[in-house]
């Protein structure tokens, strides 16, 4: 598994509700991304900045869906230039689901 931290800094005068707003009207989209197993919206009100976590099963997902066209996109939306990192994610603990998902043994694709 491959977790990919997005982030990018927002305009000075982006509010709060028109981020959430936009991270509203791009949810279903990713609901539906076959290869995207988890994501998280972020903000920091504090330091102007937003972005997401995603859990993917291979960079190559990750890579297929954020390539130049999900980069114009985030700098349509949001009028930012998004950054991404990307950390292999041997285990995954789930509390929600009751388990601990350990892929340590198979090596991230």
């Amino acid at each position: 598994m491959i977790v990919e931290l997005v982030t990018f800094k927002l305009p000075a005068t982006t509010t709060r509700e028109e981020v959430f707003e936009k991270f509203a009207r791009t949810a279903e989209t990713w609901r539906q991304n076959p290869d995207l197993v988890r994501k998280y919206y972020l903000f920091d009100a504090v330091n102007g900045v937003a972005g997401g976590v995603y859990l993917w099963r291979a960079r190559a997902d990750a890579e297929k869906w954020h390539g130049a066209d999900f980069r114009s996109r985030v700098r349509d939306i949001y009028g930012a230039e998004p950054e991404s990192r990307f950390f292999e994610t041997p285990i995954v603990v789930d509390c929600l689901g009751g388990e601990v998902v350990d892929h340590s043994e198979h090596p991230a694709r």
